[in-house]
């Protein structure tokens, strides 16, 4: 995915609104398509501005995280587990499918780690 123009063109682009031309015109001013033009207009006259949309993935934990407390109770009653049978476990459990590679990067960043055929809960991290 590429990188949204810069703040400083869209600020240009805004004044250019402000001072009365159509959104096509300040397009061709800048050298920017009349698409993007008429949707920078569009946004600087609903929120007084053309700031750039968020890209990416949105921030969140995942279909996992719901699950944590699930995991911590199976892997405290049996921490030598495999991850496909904690695959098996929660979809048996609460009908979710994930990969076994999804759920030992999940385990990883909560702060378990696997060390002869145990996980270990994190030590010395404050549980949240």
């Amino acid at each position: 995915m590429s990188a949204p123009l810069p703040s400083a063109l869209r600020v240009r682009f805004q004044r250019y609104i402000e001072e009365g031309l159509s959104g096509r015109a300040a397009a061709a001013r800048l050298k920017l398509s009349p698409a993007t033009g008429a949707r920078w207009a569009r946004l600087v006259r609903a929120t007084g501005e053309a700031r750039a949309a968020p890209q990416g993935r949105p921030k969140g934990h995942g279909k996992l995280a719901p699950h944590r407390g699930f995991f911590e109770v199976l892997l405290g009653q049996d921490a030598d587990m495999t991850l496909p049978e904690l695959g098996r476990a929660l979809e048996d459990a609460t009908g979710v499918c994930a990969h076994s590679a999804s759920i030992g990067r999940f385990l990883r960043k909560l702060g378990y780690r696997y060390e002869k055929n145990r996980w270990w809960p994190p030590s010395g991290v404050a549980r949240v």
